[in-house]
């Protein structure tokens, strides 16, 4: 038989085991959860970041400032970046492949400069329904399933170059313009911005704006050399060019110097790479209109880690572009955006 004293500690001790739950069941509701380590995905996983960044190609320069300044970004956030694209800017079917293999991998997110504006619609869908949000950069996607759009207002840089042309020109001349490839809505853009930008000076006659280099300097140099035969730029009937990005300003300058007419026609081109400064000091190029793609990697990859860790992100940032000619070539500004270095991130 239990005495009664024995039987008061039993009830108080049971009395103090409720209280002690009690209690811990109010804390664990007041408590905050624990500040996420950089780089751990807010998913509550406890996996790091992992964001697949996806060019439209690997060979130009352009693409290689771009990876420098994603590995930047991926540094100084503390996130990991898997960089792959395909070779070439012509082969969409492995850019739509890479997209796929990125999705099957279950990667945080994708950053994407797509190849085509429609045929990628697809490739990013499929991630946002697998709950992998994209950035899109360089060159605009149709739709909105991204999350973001990073990337120069390329209307505005092509306006730079017929700017640039026309005041070179003194304002009258026949002007060809060499297109990239369809489907490119940066490059599109580019053109579009500048044919608008030569429209609202009447001394000006673009006589031809429907042909393609397409994605490589030997197809845009093969095509070159066509239009300057066809339009008999040796007889000084050509007075301006534009091309609107690296591959078709380095196979039209190629071709301006197998025909002898470089320095005698205002050439404008878009993006950079050391050959074509070089050219651009020479006088064979009479002006470059320069995006910032160590910039536009840095912030692609900047703009996905912040959606990611739940912060807001702009619909839209520009990166910046601005012309430079002869006359810019010594001024650290433009020398730090020619000439990055980009030994130091890859």
């Amino acid at each position: 038989m239990k005495t009664p004293a024995v039987l008061r500690r039993r009830v108080l001790l049971a009395g103090l085991a409720v209280l002690v739950a009690v209690s811990c069941k109010d804390q664990s509701k007041s408590d905050p959860p624990a500040p996420e380590a950089p780089g751990v995905s807010s998913s509550g996983s406890g996996k790091r970041l992992k964001i697949a960044v996806v060019p439209k190609g690997t060979t130009h320069e352009f693409w290689k400032s771009v990876h420098a300044g994603a590995v930047k970004a991926s540094k100084e956030l503390d996130v990991d970046i898997v960089w792959k694209g395909p070779l070439k800017e012509d082969d969409l079917k492995a850019q739509i492949d890479v997209v796929s293999t990125f999705v099957a991998q279950g990667v945080s997110g994708i950053v994407l400069a797509p190849l085509n504006d429609s045929a990628l619609r697809a490739p990013v869908k499929s991630a946002v329904q697998a709950k992998i949000p994209v950035v899109v950069f360089d060159s605009d996607l149709q739709g909105d399933d991204h999350v973001s759009f990073v990337a120069t207002d390329n209307q505005a840089a092509g306006k730079l170059a017929a700017e640039g042309m026309a005041k070179k020109l003194e304002g009258k001349g026949s002007v060809i313009v060499l297109r990239y490839q369809e489907g490119s809505a940066s490059t599109q853009n580019r053109e579009k911005g500048f044919l608008d930008g030569l429209k609202t000076k009447p001394g000006f006659e673009i006589v031809s704006d429907n042909q393609y280099g397409g994605a490589t300097t030997e197809t845009a140099f093969q095509k070159s050399e066509s239009l300057l035969v066809a339009h008999k730029a040796q007889t000084g009937v050509v007075s301006g060019i534009f091309t609107p990005n690296e591959s078709t300003t380095f196979g039209m300058l190629q071709a301006l110097k197998k025909s002898g007419v470089n320095k005698k026609v205002k050439f404008y081109g878009f993006d950079s790479s050391d050959k074509l400064v070089a050219a651009l000091r020479d006088g064979d190029i009479d002006g470059l209109v320069v995006q910032n793609p160590f910039n536009m990697g840095y912030l692609a990859v900047k703009t996905m880690t912040e959606h990611l860790r739940g912060k807001p992100v702009e619909k839209r940032i520009d990166t910046g572009a601005r012309l430079v000619e002869k006359e810019h070539l010594d001024d650290p500004a433009v020398k730090e955006l020619l000439s990055p270095d980009l030994a130091k991130w890859l």
